[in-house]
């Protein structure tokens, strides 16, 4: 039986799950071996159903070789202590993006396992995706036995001149997987984006990844780009293809499979570009730097784009690559950068632990998390939030964001508040966050609404507090707001009559 569940969600709820830390945990709690086969129907339906989609990150097969690297890193080995203070050579797993073989790993379950898996998750209408590195395999994959233009090569005078960014196979001498701002990943080989065979390889991967899952996160997307790869490689490419490489394998993939969905891990404001090359959603790094280091004018000069735009822009405020969202923001100020990042348009993520508020960021080559305590409050904050998300019930709904106005003879601090609004024909919500370190208050105007002479009911979903006011009055001054540091509202408006 085919298991499919399209992520229909325009705006869609995204939890991703670092596989292998997370069964193990799992498999603690209930005191058995848990595999992506047994995984607790009751713990599906108590923490998951929340969620529109189940990004598992790190199930394929990872590099022996790349293992072997990863527990011999010294500076990696630092990252380990940080984590789990004591770890063992068995910890340690190796990278989860040095890809051996694009087969679910069979310590999780394998291709059963997350048949499975996708099967209990499709039941309850959430869809299921998973990661596809297009840029490098790992150093050890077999298509590096074969004969082809796949890889970028390099010449016998390049790994003796740098011995950490090539390596050989036989009489062949290949470039590591890179990023032109950082040192080559030396467990990886790099793919050669030009060559129409690497590209028929991608294609013909991703086809067989479609029928597994809903949707791939592509890891570091913009590396594929003609742009980028001519600059990172030069005279070792040779010239850029009429066509992009993006523009030739989605299309491709979605011949086949028109409802998978791709989301590319983009940076160096390349969004719109990816996106027009046929990306369903592109990370909004953009976004988590305004909140993690500027102001509400900056986040909200960032939220005037387009909404062409903002609508396939995927928020976070944390993910496996960056530092835990408590230890960046402080407590208070991540509930308010997530109370932000979870109600704009576009996808949502949160990440496994964020909700916990957990504080140690645990490196993709362990197999194992470290013990952290819960912290209740936080908890009780991403609970109520999750219920006040604007979701599927606009989904074709309209987003804008609203004005803020100074109270008469105050301050300006009306310029700390980022407000905006969600509609449709029946419903309406309205989000007001303080973002910044001060008492702040503002009149709020809402567009687009006729208060007229009725009286309506603002009610706040996360405190379930109810404020009425009449229409003139609205009509005439706008919504009063006054926000402690750090805090929101998000209202559900209605008329009363």
């Amino acid at each position: 039986m085919k298991i499919s569940c399209s992520i229909t969600n325009s705006h869609p709820l995204i939890f991703e799950i670092n596989t292998f830390p997370w069964l193990n945990t799992l498999s603690e709690i209930f005191g058995h071996p848990i595999k992506l086969n047994n995984i607790p129907i009751e713990l599906i339906d108590q923490e998951l159903t929340v969620f529109d989609v189940i990004w598992c990150m790190g199930v394929w097969e990872r590099s022996p070789k790349g293992t072997n690297i990863a527990r011999n890193d010294e500076a990696l080995q630092k990252e380990y202590q940080k984590a789990l203070r004591y770890y063992n050579t068995d910890d340690v797993i190796g990278s989860p993006y040095s890809i051996y073989y694009y087969h679910v790993d069979s310590q999780i379950g394998g291709s059963e396992g997350l048949e499975s898996f996708r099967k209990d998750l499709a039941e309850r209408n959430i869809s299921i995706i998973l990661d596809y590195v297009p840029n490098h395999v790992a150093i050890d994959h077999l298509w590096t036995l074969e004969k082809s233009d796949v890889f970028v090569k390099g010449k016998m005078e390049d790994l003796m001149q740098k011995p950490f960014e090539y390596f050989s196979v036989g009489q062949d001498v290949y470039a590591n997987g890179r990023d032109p701002n950082f040192p080559p990943w030396t467990d990886t080989v790099q793919i050669n984006a030009f060559s129409p065979e690497a590209r028929e390889k991608a294609i013909n991967t991703l086809l067989n990844i479609a029928e597994q899952c809903d949707g791939v996160r592509c890891d570091m997307a913009m590396l594929m780009t003609n742009k980028v790869f001519k600059q990172t490689w030069g005279e070792k490419v040779g010239d850029e293809p009429e066509t992009e490489f993006w523009e030739v394998v989605i299309p491709a993939v979605k011949e086949k499979f028109p409802n998978f969905k791709f989301i590319a891990e983009v940076y160096w404001d390349m969004e719109w570009e990816l996106m027009q090359q046929g990306f369903d959603f592109c990370y909004d790094k953009r976004l988590y730097e305004r909140l993690a280091n500027d102001n509400a004018k900056k986040v909200l000069e960032h939220l005037r784009a387009d909404w062409d735009y903002q609508k396939k822009l995927l928020r976070f405020i944390e993910n496996h690559d960056e530092p835990r969202a408590v230890t960046v923001f402080g407590e208070e100020a991540s509930k308010a950068a997530a109370m932000i990042a979870l109600t704009l348009p576009g996808a949502r993520l949160i990440y496994e632990g964020q909700m916990r508020g957990y504080e140690i960021r645990v490196p993709v080559q362990l197999r194992r998390n470290p013990t952290e305590d819960d912290n209740f409050d936080l908890m009780e904050f991403y609970e109520k939030l999750i219920k006040a998300l604007p979701g599927k019930e606009f989904k074709n709904g309209k987003w804008s964001l609203c004005k803020s106005q100074p109270i008469i003879g105050e301050d300006h601090s009306y310029k700390n508040l980022v407000a905006y609004q969600w509609w449709n024909n029946t419903k309406r919500r309205l989000i007001v966050v303080n973002y910044s370190l001060r008492p702040s208050k503002a009149h709020i105007q809402i567009e687009n609404i006729d208060y007229g002479s009725s009286k309506w009911q603002f009610t706040d979903m996360i405190s379930e507090q109810k404020y009425s006011y009449f229409g003139e009055n609205l009509s005439k001054n706008g919504l009063y707001v006054e926000l402690a540091p750090w805090k929101g509202h998000i209202f559900d408006i209605t008329k009363i009559y």
